[in-house]
């Protein structure tokens, strides 16, 4: 059996790299345990940037996790075919809202094999993949 995917959304990043932050340790617990790379897109990445310089921190930290070969960016929206099933996710969950982020790991989710979604979102418990199944997730308690 290959070895769990995991997919990072923006939380974790943010928590990983703040140690203000309430699931810091989680984080940390979390990304020294697994094996590197993760993945995750360019739109959480964009999200963590904008997060860590609104609190003061230095924005090129995630990217240097990229750099550093901690994550993996998997292009979300590579293709005719991955925007359109982007954009159908979004507007499946308008009343959530999903965000692009979300949405793009969802879809990154469908294109993997035995994969998990890294998260602090608890909107990912109502997301659903192709044919409502649920979204194996890895979180702290909510």
């Amino acid at each position: 059996m290959r070895r769990p995917t995991v997919i990072v959304d923006t939380g974790p990043i943010v928590a990983l790299l703040d140690a203000d932050e309430r699931h810091h340790h989680w984080a940390r617990t979390q990304f020294e345990a697994l094996h590197a790379p993760l993945l995750t897109c360019e739109s959480v990445l964009s999200e963590a940037c904008f997060l860590l310089r609104r609190i003061g921190a230095d924005a090129t930290m995630p990217v240097s996790l990229v750099r550093r070969g901690v994550l993996e960016v998997v292009p979300a929206l590579g293709s005719e075919d991955q925007a359109g099933a982007v954009s159908a996710l979004i507007s499946r969950y308008e009343n959530v809202p999903m965000s692009l982020a979300d949405a793009c790991l969802v879809h990154m989710l469908e294109r993997t094999e035995n994969g998990s979604i890294m998260t602090l979102d608890f909107d990912f418990r109502i997301y659903r993949q192709a044919q409502r199944r649920i979204i194996p997730l890895l979180c702290p308690e909510f």
